[in-house]
């Protein structure tokens, strides 16, 4: 075997394992999160086997934690924010500050420094993005009042870990134990933290000033290439650049000059785009960041520690989320709503483990607090699930006497009590062309499709439309399939495609199904999972193309059926 192998070997086991474990996760019904994080565990030092380079894995995670935050700030809204201000601000400080309590309480029990425990307590504080937006996809909510105040909530969260991020290193070097010892004066503190401000802001003002106009004029040159390839490494390089400018020219840190790259790029026409170009490079470094976060994870804290998990575990799950539903409740909003966003916040993520590593990093975090944040972690994204399924539950037997507090954003549009209707699921090109092909021949049309702007653009045609993701089993009953004679997947997307069509097969084995694809493989796959025919989409404007080329006069004779021209009396003659 080759030497120097090792960054090949961490890629490799590192993102086979966050595979295997990853599915299996997802198998039950449990955020891939927790997969990833297991397989760190694997590899890591505490566990028997095969054990990455920590050292790789730290840079890996490093990148991972940029194009993260680059992420964050692609999809960070301002809009969504003011819309529910009231709350979500207060609110979200209200439940840090008590999360950072309690922590600091556990830590002080432990023996930990003052300092140790508001870290610790802090890192509680922020809820996962990913595990939040997924719950409330899932249930429908993110376009109703409890889903804008949940965002809005988490944004806010966010925004106090971006400032975190900023200060850590500053209050580091003040009271951190590289800090000689001294006492540090008020006007050393003030200098210290004036010094850093004043960094932030210039990187600030340059970014606003320059980078606004700047980096957007370079995403319209480069697209104007029309090269894919390009405009990727394009967005690459501007989230990664301007992490790098931000530390080596501001002081400031790799993760906060990729939030303030993704922000500008986020005005840009072509932010989506720049989303969706990047984001497999995205995922694939978010993975390897979890699987590094994992590494750091000593299994034995549970035996050794019990107590101090429990009480980490309770923190987050019951402390934070307690704070949060009295919050809601103080500010005028129903027990539904309250519910809601308590069980949304019963479990932390992302800027957890950035939190927790940056201060063990810094020495301002013992690596026990470090583990006692994985385990948290673990524990109440397992759990969320299961929280949900008890708030669900308790709203189901509530329904009759809670009146729904949050309104819907998209106005009712057409009944959708249909009968021998189709379902097309997708509106986008396709989907809506479809739609009003069949509506305009007198065929009673339904549409299903996750974005709420198309889904107005069928109320408008006059169609009516459910918004949600298809292959919820509460967005398919409004559909009632069960009285449909047809469904269409115009859905580009085969994985979701065939586990739409298992569904609609098993509520309805009489239903005709069609769907979309764009590969042999991919028909194959929708015809395993149900479909009674596919239509490649390619193929089809193939055969159009080629009909058109063969209806011209040069080829027109070449046609089947076609009429040969008749023979000219010098044309030769066959013997």
């Amino acid at each position: 075997m080759h030497h120097d192998t090792a960054l090949i070997n961490m890629l490799a086991i590192g993102l086979g394992l966050a595979f295997v474990f990853g599915a299996l996760a997802n198998k039950l019904r449990l955020s891939p999160l927790v997969g990833y994080l297991i397989a760190g565990i694997v590899v890591g030092p505490f566990t028997p086997g095969f054990v990455a380079d920590q050292a790789l894995a730290n840079q890996l995670a490093e990148i991972g934690v940029m194009l993260l935050m680059f992420g964050v700030g692609l999809h960070f809204s301002l809009k969504d924010l003011m819309e529910v201000k009231a709350i979500a601000i207060p609110g979200a400080i209200g439940q840090i500050l008590v999360a950072t309590l309690l922590g600091w309480g556990v830590a002080a029990l432990m023996g930990w420094p003052t300092l140790h425990g508001v870290i610790f307590g802090f890192s509680l504080a922020t809820a996962s993005t990913v595990v939040l937006l997924r719950a409330m996809e899932e249930r429908r909510l993110l376009e109703t009042t409890r889903g804008k105040i949940a965002v809005g909530w988490l944004i806010v969260e966010d925004l106090a870990c971006v400032l975190a991020l900023v200060m850590m290193p500053v209050i580091a070097e003040v009271f951190g134990p590289d800090a000689n010892g001294k006492s540090p004066s008020v006007t050393g503190l003030l200098a210290s933290i004036g010094w850093t401000f004043v960094q932030l802001g210039l990187f600030v003002a340059v970014m606003l000033v320059v980078g606004r106009r700047v980096i957007p004029w370079i995403l319209e040159k480069v697209a104007g290439t029309g090269s894919r390839e390009l405009f990727t490494l394009c967005v690459l390089a501007i989230a990664l650049g301007v992490a790098f400018g931000a530390a080596a020219l501001f002081g400031v840190s790799f993760a906060l000059g990729a939030f303030f790259a993704g922000m500008m790029l986020n005005e840009s026409e072509l932010s989506h785009k720049a989303a969706h170009d990047s984001l497999p490079l995205r995922d694939a470094f978010a993975v390897l960041f979890f699987v590094s976060v994992g590494m750091l994870f000593n299994p034995m804290i549970v035996v050794e520690h019990p107590w101090q998990v429990l009480a980490t575990v309770l923190i987050i799950m019951l402390g934070k989320s307690a704070a949060a539903f009295f919050i809601v409740r103080a500010f005028g909003h129903g027990k539904g709503t309250a519910l809601t966003i308590s069980a949304s916040l019963a479990q932390i993520g992302e800027f957890a483990f950035i939190i927790a590593g940056l201060g063990v990093a810094l020495k301002i975090l013992p690596p026990e607090g470090q583990s006692l944040v994985l385990a948290g972690a673990l524990v109440s994204i397992m759990l969320n699930p299961l929280v949900f399924g008890l708030l669900d539950r308790w709203q189901a037997r509530h329904k009759e006497t809670t009146p729904a507090p949050e309104i819907q954003d998209i106005p009712p549009g057409p009944s959708l009590d249909l009968h021998d209707h189709a379902i097309v699921v997708g509106y986008g090109r396709v989907g809506s062309e479809l739609a009003q092909v069949l509506r305009d021949r007198g065929v009673p049309v339904l549409v299903i499709d996750d974005n709420r702007e198309h889904v107005e653009r069928a109320h408008a045609a006059g169609i009516p439309g459910i918004r949600g993701s298809a292959a919820a089993d509460k967005v398919l009953a409004e559909a009632h399939p069960e009285r449909a004679t047809i469904a269409v997947l115009a859905i580009p997307q085969p994985l979701e495609s065939g586990e739409v069509l298992a569904k609609l097969r098993a509520i309805n084995p009489n239903l005709t199904l069609l769907a979309r694809a764009h590969s042999d493989a991919e028909v194959k796959h929708l015809l395993a999972h149900g479909a009674d025919g596919t239509v490649m989409a390619e193929r089809e404007l193939a055969y159009s193309l080629a009909e058109m080329i063969m209806a011209t006069p040069p080829y027109r004779s070449l046609r089947p059926g076609a009429t040969p021209p008749p023979a000219t009396p010098d044309a030769p003659t066959a013997a």
